[in-house]
Formats: structure tokens, C-alpha cells, sequence
């Protein structure tokens, strides 16, 4: 196996060890991932994390913002991959990107499949209060996540974790488990299982505004809603204006403030919801970098005198 020629497509951090894990093991013959994009407060034009980690490892990178341009195609052709690997990579492959490699392309996805298909998997899990989640290898088609499973594994979820805790350990466990399925998977001895579309549920692309926080909801949803978004697209609420970003926060059961209503609550910031009060913990004011709530309300003397 040490002629097979795989292309590997991916661009976060989520799929850095699985390229890292590839790259030591197999011929890794190019890498595709999403162009460079504006990214920081000076909005500096940014590498993906995989392009970093390709060019350290001296693996040839391209960056197309469709894969169906045909300097892409053409250049995927030019590789001749015999297998094409798939994380987080960020664009859909066309029929005619899955049929080139003679192995076909390989997904490594952050759930167990048919569990929460889509872009955001791991938000999604610990949005809806799952209590494990895990990863899968698929043999991909041309739906989102439909394809047939080659091999999964469990992952708890912890009540610390947040999405990138999460996101750290299943990215190291995803590569792990494409290691080890991947011999079997090419000798033929592995036969794809089908997902079974009634246990079918989707995790959609996250926006800015999604981290909002309301009032009108049980202050434990809410906390779920902080883990999930953290780091990205960040838990918020307005004050003075300007957004306040939630890093972490739990939750008291007591009724003393209405939904919305600001308080205090041992010396941290706290809001009423629909069911119990939200304390928060951590925060970030825009501009400034994290810190304790107990902190943040030292500089905040109007923290109670008002609504968000």
C-alpha cells in the first residue's frame, strides 16, 4: 500500500490530525483546501490551519474556491489519487470528484452517523444535550453525509466540554479510527453499511446572529447554548449596546428575576430566563479579552440597573 496515492481535503483544525496521521502512514500525493480568508480584529488574510500544516510537511497545496473550477479538476486529475480523504473540508464533492479515486472518498465526520448530519455536528450534539456523540468513517456520496458507514466509535460527552474541547478529542479519535480502518477498507474486507434514514437528524451551518441568547428560554438550554457556541460563533448578549460575549455560565434554579432582567448573585452578573437564572461566569466585552464575571462587573456599576 505504500504506492497508493490519496489526496486529502480539509481545512480547520478539526482536521489536522488526520492529515498529520496520513501524511505518516501513506503516500499523501496533494492537498486541497479553502483559500486563504480575512480573519482577527485587522481582518489579515489568513492561511486554513491545513495549508499551515501541508506546507510544513512539504505536501503540495491547492486552494480553490470551487472544486469544480477546471484548473481544480484538472489538477485533482493530474494527482491521480487512488482514494481521496475528506475532513471538515468545507465544499460539497460533485459526482465527478467522487468517482475519479479508484477507492472512492472517505469522510471522517464528528458524529455517529445518522446522527446529525451537516456542517455543524458537534454544536449540534451538545446543543441538544447529547450525552455521547463519537466519529465515523463514510464512504462518501453525493448527498450530505448519506453515505455508507465503514466504522464509527463512541465518545462521552462531558459536562465541561464545550465545542472545542469536543472538537479536540474527536478530531484526535476520527484519525485514529481512518488509521485503523483504512487497511481493512482497501483489502476489500469492510462492507459499507448503509445509514438508516429514519434515525436521520441535521446540524446546518452556524451564523453570527445563532449565538444570540433568549430570555424566553430555560436558563439550561441556555447553558447548552454557550458550549456549543464556544468558540464559534460565540455565545452573546447586548450590553451598553455592544455585544458581550458568554464563555461560560451555569445555572441557579431560582425565580427572583424575570426573563431578561439583570442581576447579581454571589458577587457574578445574572439574567432571569424562563426557568431559572443565568450566571455568568466567564465573559468577554467587545474589545477587551476574557475575564471572570466577578471582574467584568467591577467596571460594569450599571450591570443592574436594567434589561438585555
Amino acid at each position: 500500500m505504500s504506492a497508493l496515492r490519496i489526496v486529502f481535503m480539509g481545512s480547520p483544525e478539526f482536521a489536522l490530525p488526520t492529515l498529520r496521521e496520513l501524511a505518516a502512514h501513506y503516500n499523501v500525493v496533494g492537498v486541497v483546501t479553502q483559500p486563504d480568508r480575512p480573519a482577527g480584529r485587522g481582518q489579515k488574510l489568513t492561511p486554513p490551519p491545513v495549508k499551515v500544516l501541508a506546507q510544513s510537511l512539504g505536501l503540495p497545496v491547492i486552494q480553490p474556491e470551487k472544486l469544480r473550477q477546471p484548473e481544480a479538476m484538472a489538477q485533482l486529475q493530474a494527482w491521480q489519487p487512488d482514494l481521496i480523504v475528506v475532513a471538515a473540508f468545507g465544499q460539497i464533492l460533485r459526482q465527478n470528484v467522487l468517482d475519479l479515486p479508484t477507492f472512492g472518498c472517505l469522510n471522517v465526520h464528528a458524529s455517529l452517523l445518522p446522527r446529525w448530519r451537516g456542517a455543524a455536528p458537534i454544536q449540534a450534539a451538545l446543543l441538544h444535550g447529547d450525552k455521547e456523540t463519537g466519529v465515523t468513517i463514510m464512504k462518501m456520496d453525493a448527498g450530505v453525509d448519506t453515505g455508507p458507514i465503514l466504522s464509527q466509535r463512541r465518545e462521552p460527552i462531558r459536562e465541561d466540554d464545550n465545542a472545542a474541547t469536543l472538537s479536540q478529542r474527536l478530531a484526535e479519535l476520527g484519525a485514529q479510527l481512518l488509521i485503523e480502518t483504512l487497511p481493512e477498507y482497501l483489502a476489500g474486507h469492510i462492507t459499507p453499511q448503509p445509514q438508516d434514514e429514519s434515525l436521520a437528524t441535521y446540524a446546518p451551518l452556524l451564523k453570527k446572529e445563532d449565538g444570540r441568547l433568549d430570555w424566553h428560554l430555560p436558563a439550561e438550554a441556555l447553558v447548552r447554548k454557550v458550549r456549543a457556541f464556544t468558540p464559534w460563533p460565540g455565545a452573546f448578549i447586548e450590553f451598553r449596546g455592544l455585544p458581550l460575549k458568554v464563555l461560560r455560565a451555569h445555572v441557579e434554579v431560582t425565580e427572583s428575576l424575570h426573563p431578561g432582567q439583570r442581576g447579581m448573585l454571589n458577587g457574578f452578573p445574572a439574567v432571569g430566563t424562563a426557568s431559572g437564572i443565568l450566571v455568568l461566569d466567564e465573559v468577554q466585552p467587545a474589545g477587551k479579552r476574557p475575564m471572570s464575571g466577578s471582574d467584568f462587573l467591577r467596571g460594569a456599576r450599571d450591570w443592574e440597573s436594567g434589561e438585555t
